[in-house]
This record gives structure tokens, sequence and C-alpha cells, in this order.
């Protein structure tokens, strides 16, 4: 499978850019722009410049801070942009929180997006000096202590909805208020260089994670996806893998604060199941940040769903959902003081007496995790009793737990597992 999917990057990174380079010989069509200044909306010059050359040509962003006042959608079309400077998205939540005023083209818990390209057959380069300010630090201390939610309005940073065969490249997003990333409903899509900071520097939140949901990207209904050379500091997950992903590989991740890599969350909702299959992730680290700008570093990989019981409706309830996550590989993840390394349950959303979920995990390896943890529970897996997990499998797993403790793992409804006597894979609750 590992070789395959490899095979399978290379090959449509290999298609997107001989189509890109085809666009270049054939097409003469190129629009350049440079920022209008300080305090003027370059909004129109750029929704123009997308418009004339986002089909069949090349769009070239001159350095400098873009400032965008509006929604925006990118229709890309065997074409090219380059961009070295930063689409800078105006610093007023009450505007962006009006629903008018973002897209919904995300279903899973209708969350809210301000950019969104869409398209076939394209490159976005941002040569690791351009891409996305999104001005998050206005947001954190607009909200501060207060609680938020799903689906409440805070826009996702950059979208890409319904593309085949796009390439980000070398893509830099400054202070997302929100998702960093999310890749839905597409197919043959390469984040090649992706890098997202959500650094709180207000003093009057130091010590707290007031940066919640800033997940460097979700995955969503999307089939064959390469995730390259991620760097993300975050407040929650660094990435997400939500439901219908499939033939996805993440490789070179750095993960510096927040919740981790996740699966999920999943069964949500109670009439569509979700489907996660041929996952591969490796050359995993995660950073613990000083506590004073991040408190959190949750776990290596954790894995995620509601129980079989229905509570309330989407985007903040659900549960009941059904479906699958299998053939998952997490290889070469170095951890630094993490919570809990290795961690998947079923109990998302739930209350004392739910019904178990009926979303099956199986044909999980977890191989070559070093480093340490600030617990001594490594792993802590705990299986539906509806639907037990089989082939579970850890090869080479040595994560140091706190000085002067015993390793703990923990295996609960596992029907199989290999690699890791200590953890009982017949225990149930």
């Amino acid at each position: 499978m590992r070789v395959l999917l490899t095979w399978l990057v290379g090959a449509f990174l290999g298609a997107v850019l001989t189509q890109a380079a085809a666009v270049q010989d054939r097409a003469p069509k190129t629009c350049t722009l440079k920022p209008l200044g300080h305090g003027k909306d370059d909004t129109d010059q750029v929704v123009a410049a997308i418009a004339r050359c986002g089909h069949f040509g090349t769009t070239v962003f001159g350095p400098g801070q873009y400032n965008i006042t509006r929604k925006m959608t990118w229709d890309l079309v065997s074409s090219r942009v380059d961009m070295h400077g930063y689409l800078n998205f105006k610093p007023d939540p009450e505007y962006w929180l009006n629903a008018n005023n973002t897209y919904r083209v995300i279903f899973i818990q209708d969350q809210a997006s301000w950019f969104v390209i869409t398209g076939h057959d394209f490159i976005v380069d941002a040569h690791a000096s351009g891409g996305i300010n999104g001005n998050g630090q206005t947001w954190w201390s607009f909200y501060g202590n207060r609680s938020r939610s799903d689906g409440d309005g805070r826009p996702v940073s950059l979208t890409l909805s319904n593309v085949t065969r796009g390439v980000i490249k070398d893509f830099r997003i400054e202070a997302q208020p929100f998702w960093c990333n999310a890749v839905a409903d597409s197919q043959d899509v390469v984040y090649d260089g992706m890098y997202c900071n959500a650094t709180n520097q207000d003093p009057l939140y130091a010590g707290q994670n007031v940066v919640p949901n800033t997940d460097g990207i979700n995955t969503y209904r999307s089939d064959r996806v390469s995730l390259l050379r991620f760097d993300i500091t975050c407040g929650d997950d660094c990435l997400a893998i939500k439901g219908n992903s499939t033939n996805v590989i993440a490789k070179d991740i750095t993960c510096r604060g927040g919740n981790g890599i996740a699966f999920g969350s999943l069964g949500q909702y109670v009439d569509l199941p979700d489907i996660v299959d041929n996952v591969v992730m490796e050359d995993l680290k995660m950073i613990r940040l000083d506590p004073q700008i991040q408190p959190n570093m949750g776990s290596g990989v954790y894995l995620k769903t509601w129980t079989g019981t229905v509570h309330g409706s989407p985007p903040t309830g659900g549960g009941g959902g059904g479906g699958f996550v299998s053939n998952v590989v997490a290889k070469r993840v170095s951890l630094d003081r993490v919570t809990v390394p290795i961690h998947l349950y079923q109990t998302n959303g739930g209350h004392s007496g739910d019904a178990p979920s009926k979303l099956q995990f199986s044909n999980l390896t977890f191989s070559d995790w070093t480093g340490t943890s600030l617990r001594n529970t490594i792993v802590d897996i705990e299986c539906s009793a509806a639907v037990p997990c089989p082939n579970i499998q850890f090869h080479d797993v040595n994560v140091a737990p706190p000085n002067g403790t015993a390793p703990s793992y923990r295996c609960v409804n596992v029907a199989s597992e290999f690699g890791l006597p200590a953890c009982n894979a017949t225990g149930t609750q």
C-alpha cells in the first residue's frame, strides 16, 4: 500500500506540473499585480486578474500586502498563480461572522470560508514568501475566554472545493483565525510546503489556549490527497482526517503545540457513513512549546468517533453514524512530552448509557515511535464494544514515560493486536 501511494503521489504531481508547464509554453496571457498601498482595497484588482488569467494563463503577485475586504473565489483551469505577497483579510470579526459575507462550501459542521479555490490542473506557488495573513490576533482577543462552537461563522483561511489535480506549493498562512486549510469534495490534490502559525501575542491570555480550532488542515470527502512538508503551530488538530478521506499520504509533518494529528471526529451524522481508508503518515514530529505561548501538546496520533446515540444535530451535536477506518499507517514519529502518545476513543460527545459506536477501526499500524510522554500511559486504545478493532499492530514503539514510572498500555475491545504484548487485547468495558 505504501509503495502504491507513493507512486500515485508522484504520478499525479508530475501530471499537474507537466500540464502547468504546457500552459506556460502555449499561453502568452499573464497578469501581474502589485499592492495598491496601505489602507487601499485590492479585492477588485485581484478578482479581475484571476478572471482574466485564471484559465490558461499565469497570474503573478508582486511582494507586499493585498488588502482583501470581501469573500473571494478563484476558479483556476490549466493555470498558474505565483504569489510573492500576502492576501491580507481585513481584521473585522463582526463583518466576517455575518453569514452573508462568507461561503458555505464545506458541508461538515457548516463551516464558513472567506477564500475558496476551485477548478482543475493548476498550481498556486507562494515561493515561501507569500500566502495569507488572517489577522488572527484580532479574533483571539475578540473572543478571549468566551466559548466558541463549530459552524459559528469563523472562516477557514484557505479552502479547496471541487478541485481536481491542484497543487498548493510553499504557501504561508499567518495567524489563521480558525482552520488554516480545508480540502473538500476534491481529488488528486497536492500540498507541497504549508506553513501555518497561530500564536497568541496578547499578554492578557498568556499561558492559555485562546487559539482553539486553528487546525492545520481538515480533509473531507476527498481522494488522493498529499500533505507534504507541513509546519503547523496551532491550538487544535495539526492535521484532521475527516470522513470519506481516502488514499491520503502525509510526510514530513511538524506539529508545534495543539492536539496532535487527528482522525475525526467521525460518526457525527447518523445517516451519512464516514469512510477513511488507505492513509499513510510518516516522518511526523510533535514539539511542545513554551506553556506561556501554547499549553497543549496532546497526542502523536489520536482517533475519535461519536457514540452510537444521537444527541442533538450538527454542527454542534449529532452521533450515531457508521462507517469504518482501515489501512492506516503512522511511522517514524518523534514526540516531545505529549500527553497521550497513541489514543483511540469512541465516546466523543457522548453520555453515560449511550449505545456504542457502530464505526469500526481496523488494520492500524504504529511503527518506529520515539520520544517522551508526560504520562505513563503510552497507548490508550478503547474501541467500541459493538465493533471491536481487529489487527492493531505496533512495531518499535519506544516512547519514554516520566522518570521513575513504568510505561502503561491499554487496549479495550481490541479483537487482535500484534507487537505489544503488554497491551491486553481481550479487555472490555
